[in-house]
């Protein structure tokens, strides 16, 4: 196998054991990994249009949002309502439900954080982040992954 090879599919390794450490975590919570990352993005910067959300999605980056959101206002985690702005204009926030549940997925993940943390004592990160962020500038999730940096107050962690 060439190393190029096998960089991508342990890339895709990783995110995949990852996704599947992230989906056991979330199900007593009945939420799936995109779900719960939609929590979080309206966690850090409600009130989201609908476009504005799915700018921001890595999960599931260049699809329509509106399933996810229509889950969650089912679920009573989350609201929609039209824009005082432009009526055309759906509007994401959370349900006080939603808020407990997001700080719980916020929880949850910042366990798996500080494990991965821990299991990567010692590589550099920065070095890291750079190198897998310029594999996938200027595609979807690329772009999503920068729109939410960008609109992450300073030092915000990523």
């Amino acid at each position: 196998m060439r190393s190029v090879e096998q960089l991508r599919y342990l890339v895709l390794g990783v995110q995949r054991e990852g996704n599947r450490d992230l989906t056991a975590a979330l199900r007593p919570l009945g939420l799936t990994p995109a779900q719960s990352e939609v929590l979080r993005i309206l966690g850090d910067h409600e009130p989201l249009s609908l476009t504005d959300l799915g700018r921001m999605l890595v999960c599931e980056s260049g699809t329509n949002p509106s399933r996810l959101a229509d889950r969650l206002v089912r679920a009573g985690l989350v609201d929609r309502a039209e824009s005082a702005d432009d009526r055309r204009q759906l509007v994401l926030t959370l349900t006080a439900r939603g808020r407990e549940v997001e700080q719980a997925v916020r929880g949850i993940e910042d366990e798996l954080y500080a494990r991965l943390q821990q299991e990567l004592s010692g590589v550099d990160l920065d070095e890291l982040i750079a190198f897998l962020r310029s594999m996938i500038a200027g595609r979807p999730s690329g772009d999503a992954l920068a729109t939410r940096v960008a609109a992450e107050p300073a030092g915000g962690g990523y």
